[in-house]
């Protein structure tokens, strides 16, 4: 009859005490994030959108179109993008990517990866509000030779319905340009 006594003491105090944590932790926890002034330029990108792709290759340039469907993720903190499209017929493309706000950096920050990369292409970026563009960079593995690049990035909000993205080779020239609009 004691070990149940015991047994039932602990486990009531067992229960006591998981009720209890939760309680204990949520009020030694910092206040949730919430979405701010800065998520609103994140939140003008979601939907589903066009993309007109044009590259600049050794052979010439070459265009292309793809799809890209953005949506706000986190509790409004991220913008989750998935891109999917042909590179020329019969090579599909599929890319896919999650931005944030970062306080500490006062930045954009993002992560992308693409069915031709070999892992995951890491960016920062900062919006000029005056101009609706923003200025950053992405680095990560080039596709063709593997070694680890870092090329610059700009988007350009022409209206509500219109992006231009462009990256820049690591000479500065223009690598690839893809125009979005936005589908009704």
């Amino acid at each position: 009859m004691r070990l149940t006594i015991r047994t039932g003491v602990a486990l009531l105090s067992a229960a006591l005490l998981a009720a209890a944590t939760p309680v204990a932790f949520a009020q030694d926890m910092p206040p949730m994030p919430r979405p701010g002034p800065e998520h609103e330029m994140l939140k003008s990108e979601e939907g589903t959108w066009d993309a007109t792709i044009e590259m600049q290759t050794p052979g010439g340039p070459m265009t292309s179109t793809g799809t890209e469907t953005n949506r706000m993720g986190c509790g409004g903190l991220c913008l989750i993008s998935d891109f999917t499209g042909e590179l020329m017929p019969g090579m599909r493309f599929e890319g896919h990517g999650v931005t944030v706000w970062d306080p500490a950096k006062k930045a954009y920050v993002g992560t992308w990866t693409d069915s031709m990369s070999q892992g995951i292409a890491m960016g920062e970026s900062t919006y000029d509000a005056k101009t609706k563009t923003s200025t950053g960079w992405l680095e990560g593995r080039d596709a063709m030779s593997g070694a680890m690049i870092k090329t610059k990035t700009v988007v350009e909000h022409k209206d509500p319905d219109t992006r231009v993205f462009t990256m820049f080779n690591p000479d500065g020239a223009p690598g690839m340009t893809i125009t979005y609009r936005r589908k009704k």
